[in-house]
Protein backbone atom coordinates (compact mmCIF):
# COMPACT_ATOMS: atom_id res chain seq x y z
CA UNK A 1 0.00 0.00 0.00
CA UNK A 2 2.74 2.47 -0.90
CA UNK A 3 1.34 3.67 -4.20
CA UNK A 4 -0.02 7.15 -4.78
CA UNK A 5 -3.73 6.88 -5.56
CA UNK A 6 -5.95 9.12 -7.64
CA UNK A 7 -8.86 9.59 -5.20
CA UNK A 8 -11.81 11.27 -6.92
CA UNK A 9 -14.45 12.68 -4.59
CA UNK A 10 -17.98 13.74 -5.49
CA UNK A 11 -20.28 15.88 -3.37
CA UNK A 12 -23.60 17.66 -3.77
CA UNK A 13 -25.28 20.17 -1.46
CA UNK A 14 -22.08 22.19 -1.08
CA UNK A 15 -22.52 25.96 -1.18
CA UNK A 16 -20.28 28.92 -0.32
CA UNK A 17 -22.16 29.13 2.97
CA UNK A 18 -21.90 25.41 3.73
CA UNK A 19 -20.54 24.43 7.11
CA UNK A 20 -19.67 20.91 8.21
CA UNK A 21 -19.58 19.15 4.86
CA UNK A 22 -17.39 21.82 3.26
CA UNK A 23 -15.02 21.66 6.24
CA UNK A 24 -14.84 17.86 6.10
CA UNK A 25 -14.16 17.85 2.37
CA UNK A 26 -11.41 20.44 2.75
CA UNK A 27 -9.65 18.77 5.67
CA UNK A 28 -9.83 15.27 4.22
CA UNK A 29 -8.59 16.46 0.84
CA UNK A 30 -5.68 18.27 2.45
CA UNK A 31 -4.90 15.14 4.44
CA UNK A 32 -4.98 12.90 1.38
CA UNK A 33 -2.64 15.29 -0.39
CA UNK A 34 -0.24 15.35 2.57
CA UNK A 35 -0.28 11.54 2.62
CA UNK A 36 1.04 11.46 -0.94
CA UNK A 37 -2.19 10.85 -2.85
CA UNK A 38 -3.87 12.86 -5.63
CA UNK A 39 -7.31 13.97 -4.46
CA UNK A 40 -9.77 15.48 -6.93
CA UNK A 41 -13.04 16.97 -5.70
CA UNK A 42 -16.03 17.45 -8.03
CA UNK A 43 -18.79 19.77 -6.80
CA UNK A 44 -21.65 21.76 -8.34
CA UNK A 45 -21.46 25.52 -8.78
CA UNK A 46 -22.76 28.45 -10.76
CA UNK A 47 -20.16 28.01 -13.49
CA UNK A 48 -17.45 25.57 -14.54
CA UNK A 49 -13.95 25.84 -13.09
CA UNK A 50 -10.88 23.70 -12.51
CA UNK A 51 -8.24 24.78 -9.99
CA UNK A 52 -5.51 23.51 -7.72
CA UNK A 53 -6.11 24.19 -4.02
CA UNK A 54 -4.81 23.26 -0.58
CA UNK A 55 -7.10 20.21 -0.70
CA UNK A 56 -5.96 19.15 -4.17
CA UNK A 57 -7.68 19.66 -7.49
CA UNK A 58 -11.22 21.04 -7.29
CA UNK A 59 -13.45 20.80 -10.36
CA UNK A 60 -16.75 22.70 -10.38
CA UNK A 61 -19.47 21.73 -12.82
CA UNK A 62 -22.53 23.91 -13.45
CA UNK A 63 -25.44 22.70 -11.36
CA UNK A 64 -28.94 24.11 -10.88
CA UNK A 65 -30.11 25.61 -7.61
CA UNK A 66 -32.28 23.29 -5.56
CA UNK A 67 -35.48 25.21 -4.67
CA UNK A 68 -36.15 25.78 -0.99
CA UNK A 69 -32.65 24.92 0.20
CA UNK A 70 -31.20 28.42 0.47
CA UNK A 71 -28.49 28.13 -2.14
CA UNK A 72 -27.62 24.45 -2.52
CA UNK A 73 -26.77 23.24 -6.02
CA UNK A 74 -26.69 19.69 -7.37
CA UNK A 75 -24.90 17.81 -10.12
CA UNK A 76 -27.77 16.72 -12.36
CA UNK A 77 -26.02 16.06 -15.69
CA UNK A 78 -25.14 12.38 -15.22
CA UNK A 79 -23.69 12.06 -18.70
CA UNK A 80 -21.28 14.94 -18.10
CA UNK A 81 -20.25 13.66 -14.67
CA UNK A 82 -19.74 10.13 -16.01
CA UNK A 83 -17.64 11.45 -18.91
CA UNK A 84 -15.50 13.42 -16.45
CA UNK A 85 -15.01 10.33 -14.29
CA UNK A 86 -13.92 8.36 -17.35
CA UNK A 87 -11.38 11.09 -18.14
CA UNK A 88 -10.07 11.29 -14.58
CA UNK A 89 -9.72 7.48 -14.37
CA UNK A 90 -9.89 7.29 -10.56
CA UNK A 91 -8.15 4.61 -8.54
CA UNK A 92 -10.73 5.20 -5.80
CA UNK A 93 -14.11 6.94 -5.74
CA UNK A 94 -15.52 8.68 -2.65
CA UNK A 95 -19.11 9.97 -2.74
CA UNK A 96 -20.69 12.31 -0.20
CA UNK A 97 -24.33 12.27 -1.27
CA UNK A 98 -26.57 9.28 -0.67
CA UNK A 99 -29.46 10.53 -2.80
CA UNK A 100 -28.80 12.21 -6.15
CA UNK A 101 -25.30 10.72 -6.61
CA UNK A 102 -26.04 7.13 -5.64
CA UNK A 103 -25.92 6.14 -9.33
CA UNK A 104 -22.13 6.55 -9.21
CA UNK A 105 -21.90 3.25 -7.35
CA UNK A 106 -23.17 1.46 -10.46
CA UNK A 107 -20.66 3.38 -12.60
CA UNK A 108 -17.84 2.41 -10.25
CA UNK A 109 -18.75 -1.28 -10.33
CA UNK A 110 -18.79 -1.28 -14.13
CA UNK A 111 -15.46 0.58 -14.22
CA UNK A 112 -14.01 -1.75 -11.55
CA UNK A 113 -13.17 1.20 -9.31
CA UNK A 114 -13.44 0.60 -5.53
CA UNK A 115 -16.05 3.12 -4.35
CA UNK A 116 -16.88 4.44 -0.89
CA UNK A 117 -20.11 6.16 0.13
CA UNK A 118 -19.76 8.49 3.13
CA UNK A 119 -22.89 8.59 5.29
CA UNK A 120 -23.10 12.21 6.43
CA UNK A 121 -26.67 11.82 7.66
CA UNK A 122 -29.13 9.10 8.61
CA UNK A 123 -31.76 8.59 5.96
CA UNK A 124 -34.56 7.78 8.38
CA UNK A 125 -33.59 10.71 10.62
CA UNK A 126 -33.77 13.20 7.76
CA UNK A 127 -37.05 11.75 6.51
CA UNK A 128 -38.56 12.05 9.99
CA UNK A 129 -37.47 15.67 10.36
CA UNK A 130 -39.20 16.38 7.06
CA UNK A 131 -42.47 15.07 8.51
CA UNK A 132 -42.55 11.40 7.47
CA UNK A 133 -43.97 9.00 10.04
CA UNK A 134 -41.36 6.90 11.90
CA UNK A 135 -42.58 3.63 10.38
CA UNK A 136 -42.63 4.89 6.81
CA UNK A 137 -39.28 6.67 7.30
CA UNK A 138 -37.72 3.44 8.52
CA UNK A 139 -39.09 1.35 5.64
CA UNK A 140 -38.08 3.93 3.06
CA UNK A 141 -34.59 4.37 4.50
CA UNK A 142 -34.07 0.60 4.71
CA UNK A 143 -34.89 0.26 1.00
CA UNK A 144 -32.54 3.11 0.10
CA UNK A 145 -29.76 1.80 2.32
CA UNK A 146 -30.00 -1.73 0.91
CA UNK A 147 -29.39 -0.37 -2.57
CA UNK A 148 -26.57 1.87 -1.35
CA UNK A 149 -24.82 -0.97 0.47
CA UNK A 150 -25.12 -3.16 -2.64
CA UNK A 151 -23.72 -0.54 -5.03
CA UNK A 152 -20.65 0.55 -3.06
CA UNK A 153 -17.65 -1.43 -1.90
CA UNK A 154 -17.79 0.28 1.47
CA UNK A 155 -20.03 2.57 3.46
CA UNK A 156 -18.16 4.92 5.79
CA UNK A 157 -20.01 6.04 8.92
CA UNK A 158 -18.56 8.66 11.23
CA UNK A 159 -20.25 7.40 14.42
CA UNK A 160 -21.95 4.31 15.81
CA UNK A 161 -25.17 6.33 15.58
CA UNK A 162 -24.77 6.69 11.81
CA UNK A 163 -23.84 3.03 11.49
CA UNK A 164 -27.00 1.69 13.15
CA UNK A 165 -29.31 1.98 10.17
CA UNK A 166 -26.90 -0.07 8.05
CA UNK A 167 -26.39 -2.66 10.78
CA UNK A 168 -30.18 -2.93 10.96
CA UNK A 169 -30.37 -4.11 7.34
CA UNK A 170 -27.46 -6.52 7.74
CA UNK A 171 -24.90 -4.58 5.69
CA UNK A 172 -21.46 -6.14 6.02
CA UNK A 173 -19.44 -3.52 4.17
CA UNK A 174 -19.74 -0.74 6.77
CA UNK A 175 -16.65 0.78 8.40
CA UNK A 176 -16.26 3.53 10.99
CA UNK A 177 -14.15 6.64 10.44
CA UNK A 178 -14.75 9.66 12.70
CA UNK A 179 -14.34 13.23 11.51
CA UNK A 180 -12.09 15.70 13.32
CA UNK A 181 -11.47 19.25 14.41
CA UNK A 182 -8.66 21.72 13.77
CA UNK A 183 -7.13 21.77 17.25
CA UNK A 184 -4.70 24.54 16.30
CA UNK A 185 -7.26 26.78 14.62
CA UNK A 186 -9.85 26.25 17.35
CA UNK A 187 -8.63 26.74 20.92
CA UNK A 188 -9.66 28.47 24.17
CA UNK A 189 -7.25 31.39 23.61
CA UNK A 190 -9.64 32.66 20.92
CA UNK A 191 -11.94 33.84 23.71
CA UNK A 192 -12.32 37.59 23.20
CA UNK A 193 -13.95 39.96 25.74
CA UNK A 194 -14.63 42.45 22.95
CA UNK A 195 -16.59 39.88 20.91
CA UNK A 196 -18.54 38.85 23.97
CA UNK A 197 -19.33 42.46 24.91
CA UNK A 198 -20.64 43.05 21.39
CA UNK A 199 -23.50 40.63 21.96
CA UNK A 200 -24.02 40.20 25.72
CA UNK A 201 -23.75 42.18 28.93
CA UNK A 202 -21.65 40.95 31.81
CA UNK A 203 -24.74 39.67 33.64
CA UNK A 204 -26.10 37.79 30.62
CA UNK A 205 -25.52 34.23 29.47
CA UNK A 206 -24.28 34.15 25.87
CA UNK A 207 -25.68 31.26 23.84
CA UNK A 208 -24.39 30.58 20.33
CA UNK A 209 -25.77 28.32 17.62
CA UNK A 210 -23.70 27.68 14.49
CA UNK A 211 -26.02 25.89 12.13
CA UNK A 212 -27.64 25.87 8.76
CA UNK A 213 -31.17 27.21 9.22
CA UNK A 214 -33.09 24.37 7.62
CA UNK A 215 -35.79 21.98 8.74
CA UNK A 216 -33.56 19.01 9.52
CA UNK A 217 -31.39 21.13 11.84
CA UNK A 218 -34.38 22.19 14.00
CA UNK A 219 -32.96 25.68 14.73
CA UNK A 220 -36.25 26.77 16.28
CA UNK A 221 -35.41 24.67 19.34
CA UNK A 222 -32.66 27.17 20.17
CA UNK A 223 -35.18 30.03 20.25
CA UNK A 224 -37.52 27.91 22.35
CA UNK A 225 -34.68 27.20 24.78
CA UNK A 226 -33.88 30.90 25.08
CA UNK A 227 -37.52 31.63 25.81
CA UNK A 228 -37.59 28.92 28.48
CA UNK A 229 -34.50 30.38 30.16
CA UNK A 230 -35.97 33.88 30.14
CA UNK A 231 -39.22 32.59 31.66
CA UNK A 232 -37.17 30.95 34.39
CA UNK A 233 -35.53 34.24 35.29
CA UNK A 234 -32.12 33.68 33.69
CA UNK A 235 -30.72 36.60 31.71
CA UNK A 236 -29.62 35.20 28.37
CA UNK A 237 -29.11 36.15 24.74
CA UNK A 238 -28.69 34.04 21.61
CA UNK A 239 -26.42 34.61 18.61
CA UNK A 240 -27.15 32.58 15.48
CA UNK A 241 -24.33 32.08 12.97
CA UNK A 242 -25.69 30.51 9.83
CA UNK A 243 -28.15 30.99 7.01
CA UNK A 244 -30.81 28.95 5.30
CA UNK A 245 -34.41 28.79 4.17
CA UNK A 246 -35.85 29.17 7.69
CA UNK A 247 -34.02 32.39 8.53
CA UNK A 248 -36.86 34.81 7.73
CA UNK A 249 -39.35 32.73 9.73
CA UNK A 250 -37.01 32.55 12.73
CA UNK A 251 -36.34 36.27 12.62
CA UNK A 252 -40.07 36.93 12.57
CA UNK A 253 -40.59 34.62 15.55
CA UNK A 254 -37.85 36.40 17.50
CA UNK A 255 -39.44 39.79 16.76
CA UNK A 256 -42.94 38.67 17.68
CA UNK A 257 -41.80 37.13 20.97
CA UNK A 258 -39.32 39.94 21.66
CA UNK A 259 -36.49 37.50 22.10
CA UNK A 260 -32.90 38.85 22.32
CA UNK A 261 -31.56 37.03 19.25
CA UNK A 262 -28.89 38.28 16.85
CA UNK A 263 -28.84 36.67 13.40
CA UNK A 264 -25.41 37.00 11.80
CA UNK A 265 -26.08 34.99 8.65
CA UNK A 266 -23.23 32.97 7.21
CA UNK A 267 -19.94 33.93 8.90
CA UNK A 268 -17.18 33.46 6.33
CA UNK A 269 -14.45 34.82 8.63
CA UNK A 270 -13.20 31.69 10.41
CA UNK A 271 -11.29 33.73 12.99
CA UNK A 272 -14.44 35.65 13.89
CA UNK A 273 -16.46 32.46 14.09
CA UNK A 274 -13.84 30.87 16.33
CA UNK A 275 -13.83 33.94 18.56
CA UNK A 276 -17.60 33.78 18.83
CA UNK A 277 -17.56 30.07 19.70
CA UNK A 278 -14.82 30.60 22.29
CA UNK A 279 -16.56 33.60 23.86
CA UNK A 280 -19.92 31.88 24.34
CA UNK A 281 -21.01 30.32 27.61
CA UNK A 282 -22.81 27.46 25.87
CA UNK A 283 -23.17 26.41 22.23
CA UNK A 284 -26.35 24.71 21.03
CA UNK A 285 -26.67 21.81 18.58
CA UNK A 286 -30.40 21.04 18.31
CA UNK A 287 -30.31 18.96 15.09
CA UNK A 288 -31.93 15.58 15.90
CA UNK A 289 -30.45 13.78 12.88
CA UNK A 290 -26.82 14.93 13.14
CA UNK A 291 -24.40 12.06 12.57
CA UNK A 292 -21.33 13.83 13.94
CA UNK A 293 -21.64 17.58 14.59
CA UNK A 294 -18.50 19.43 13.44
CA UNK A 295 -19.72 22.84 14.64
CA UNK A 296 -20.30 21.41 18.12
CA UNK A 297 -16.83 19.86 18.15
CA UNK A 298 -15.28 23.17 17.06
CA UNK A 299 -17.00 24.93 19.96
CA UNK A 300 -15.68 22.33 22.39
CA UNK A 301 -12.16 22.77 21.00
CA UNK A 302 -12.59 26.43 21.93
CA UNK A 303 -13.42 25.40 25.47
CA UNK A 304 -17.16 25.97 25.21
CA UNK A 305 -19.50 23.18 26.32
CA UNK A 306 -22.37 22.07 24.09
CA UNK A 307 -25.99 21.15 24.66
CA UNK A 308 -27.11 18.76 21.92
CA UNK A 309 -30.13 16.78 20.87
CA UNK A 310 -30.29 13.46 22.71
CA UNK A 311 -31.63 11.79 19.56
CA UNK A 312 -28.56 12.66 17.46
CA UNK A 313 -25.00 11.30 17.36
CA UNK A 314 -23.76 14.15 19.54
CA UNK A 315 -24.07 12.26 22.86
CA UNK A 316 -21.45 9.90 21.39
CA UNK A 317 -19.17 12.78 20.44
CA UNK A 318 -19.42 15.15 23.40
CA UNK A 319 -19.44 12.50 26.11
CA UNK A 320 -19.63 13.91 29.64
CA UNK A 321 -18.10 17.22 28.54
CA UNK A 322 -21.50 18.63 27.56
CA UNK A 323 -25.16 17.86 28.03
CA UNK A 324 -27.94 16.34 25.95
CA UNK A 325 -31.65 17.05 25.96
CA UNK A 326 -34.93 15.98 24.45
CA UNK A 327 -35.96 18.00 21.40
CA UNK A 328 -37.93 20.67 23.25
CA UNK A 329 -37.09 24.18 24.37
CA UNK A 330 -37.86 23.32 27.99
CA UNK A 331 -35.50 20.35 28.00
CA UNK A 332 -32.75 22.34 26.29
CA UNK A 333 -33.20 25.19 28.78
CA UNK A 334 -32.86 22.79 31.71
CA UNK A 335 -29.71 21.24 30.21
CA UNK A 336 -28.19 24.70 29.70
CA UNK A 337 -28.91 25.57 33.32
CA UNK A 338 -27.30 22.33 34.48
CA UNK A 339 -24.13 23.09 32.54
CA UNK A 340 -23.95 26.64 33.83
CA UNK A 341 -24.24 25.38 37.41
CA UNK A 342 -20.84 23.68 36.98
CA UNK A 343 -17.73 25.76 37.75
CA UNK A 344 -16.72 27.62 34.59
CA UNK A 345 -13.11 26.45 34.56
CA UNK A 346 -14.20 22.84 35.01
CA UNK A 347 -16.73 22.85 32.18
CA UNK A 348 -14.40 24.65 29.78
CA UNK A 349 -11.44 22.35 30.49
CA UNK A 350 -13.65 19.29 30.04
CA UNK A 351 -14.89 20.56 26.67
CA UNK A 352 -11.39 21.15 25.34
CA UNK A 353 -10.11 17.82 26.65
CA UNK A 354 -12.90 15.94 24.90
CA UNK A 355 -12.36 17.77 21.60
CA UNK A 356 -8.64 16.96 21.78
CA UNK A 357 -9.59 13.30 21.18
CA UNK A 358 -10.71 14.17 17.64
CA UNK A 359 -7.82 15.45 15.54
CA UNK A 360 -7.96 15.53 11.75
CA UNK A 361 -4.79 13.41 11.24
CA UNK A 362 -6.49 10.41 12.85
CA UNK A 363 -9.64 11.04 10.81
CA UNK A 364 -7.65 11.17 7.57
CA UNK A 365 -5.90 7.94 8.49
CA UNK A 366 -9.22 6.20 9.12
CA UNK A 367 -10.67 7.40 5.80
CA UNK A 368 -7.56 6.30 3.92
CA UNK A 369 -7.80 2.89 5.58
CA UNK A 370 -11.36 2.64 4.25
CA UNK A 371 -9.87 3.21 0.79
CA UNK A 372 -7.05 0.69 1.38
CA UNK A 373 -4.78 3.66 0.74
CA UNK A 374 -1.33 4.26 2.20
CA UNK A 375 -0.70 6.76 4.97
CA UNK A 376 2.55 8.68 4.65
CA UNK A 377 5.27 7.21 6.87
CA UNK A 378 5.69 9.43 9.90
CA UNK A 379 2.23 10.98 9.61
CA UNK A 380 1.07 11.93 13.13
CA UNK A 381 -1.44 9.74 14.92
CA UNK A 382 -3.89 11.19 17.40
CA UNK A 383 -5.89 9.26 19.94
CA UNK A 384 -9.54 8.57 19.29
CA UNK A 385 -12.22 8.20 21.94
CA UNK A 386 -13.06 4.62 22.79
CA UNK A 387 -16.45 4.85 21.07
CA UNK A 388 -14.78 5.71 17.77
CA UNK A 389 -11.57 3.71 18.01
CA UNK A 390 -11.99 0.59 15.94
CA UNK A 391 -9.81 -1.11 13.39
CA UNK A 392 -11.26 -0.81 9.93
CA UNK A 393 -12.10 -4.37 8.89
CA UNK A 394 -11.78 -5.77 5.44
CA UNK A 395 -15.50 -6.30 4.87
CA UNK A 396 -17.23 -8.89 2.80
CA UNK A 397 -18.98 -7.59 -0.27
CA UNK A 398 -22.72 -7.05 -0.34
CA UNK A 399 -25.34 -7.44 2.33
CA UNK A 400 -26.92 -10.32 4.17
Amino acid sequence: MNESLNIVRLANFVAPSSGGLRTALRELGAGYLAAGHRPVLIVPGERASDRETEQGRVITLPGPLLPGTGGYRVLTDRRRVAALLETLAPDRLEVSDRTTLRWTGVWARRARVPAVMVSHETADGVLRTWGMSPGLARRTSDALNLRTAHHYARIVCTTEFAEREFVRIGARNVVRAPLGVDLEGRHPALRDPAIRARYARVDQTLLVMCSRLSVEKRPGTALDALEALLRGGRRAVLVVAGDGPLRARLEQRARERRLPVTFLGHVADRALLGGLQASADVCLAPGPAETFGLAALEAMACGTPVVASATSALPEVIGSAGATAADTGTAFGAAIGMLLDRPEDERREAARARAACFGWPAAVEAFLAAHDAAVRVGAPRESLPAAALRAVPRPREGVV
